[in-house]
């Protein structure tokens, strides 16, 4: 017989003004806002955690849950208790035996509202899945289904694909991977976001004005960017 999981309250989901200027970068952008300010591997997760389809893309607040053993008893627990507009990262503890969930879950997620499910261990049911469009971010597919016997814990620090994911955190995946941002940094972290995404464009523009000129036969602009004369010395 299960064991009640011990359960702490779901966190404030990130305001909507933040939200809004989080969904206009990707994960990649959001490791650049993590480069070099102390954040653990650039708040980015193991790569062997990917979509199941490159399609599937999402933002969303974290709400965790911590379980073993392919068992998936507080996963169930949580997925019932949660709202609109989290996504559910569990610390599956890298689990390849069995899959933690499959597309029944996966569509009580989408219903419920959820943006995404990620989950370092495995899934199954992945043509259903893709079939949903419900973003599933996980280590691979198996088809052995689940247990339901641990306690697991839900809402408390884990850690996932090597980066510790805490409640509130910002948690954002696509085709590259997911990058998880620490709550208490995230207005930083958009500034740096957004800095470097202007700069990204900027390169974007000077290439596409060096591509004209080729094509025009005029003289070319030194494509370089200055960071690299700065430390050739030029």
């Amino acid at each position: 017989m299960a064991v009640k999981p011990e359960m702490h309250e779901f966190p404030p989901l990130i305001p909507e003004e933040l939200m809004e200027r989080a969904r206009k970068l990707s994960p990649a952008n959001l490791c650049d806002g993590m480069k070099d300010i102390g954040i653990l591997n650039d708040g980015c997760m193991d790569y062997g955690i990917g979509p199941v389809s490159d399609e599937m893309k999402f933002w969303g607040t974290a709400c965790t849950v911590e379980t073993t053993d392919g068992d998936n008893f507080p996963i169930h627990v949580a997925l019932y208790a949660a709202k609109p507009g989290y996504v559910m990262v569990v610390d599956g503890k890298n689990d390849r035996h069995r899959g933690y969930f499959g597309d029944n879950m996966m569509t009580t997620g989408k219903v419920i509202g959820l943006e995404a499910m990620v989950v370092d261990g495995c899934v199954r049911d992945k043509e259903g899945c893709k079939e949903l469009g419900f973003p599933v971010f996980s280590r691979g597919y198996i088809q052995r289904g689940p247990t339901k016997n641990l306690p697991g814990v839900i809402n408390a620090p884990i850690n996932c694909g090597g980066i510790t994911v805490k409640p509130g955190d910002l948690v954002v995946g696509d085709a590259d991977g997911i990058s998880v941002v620490p709550r208490e940094r995230l207005e930083e972290v958009l500034e740096k976001a957004e800095a470097k995404l202007v700069y990204d464009n900027n390169r974007k523009a000077v290439c596409e004005e060096y591509a004209r000129q080729k094509a025009a036969g005029e003289p070319t602009l030194d494509l370089a960017p200055a960071w690299v004369h700065e430390i050739l010395g030029d």
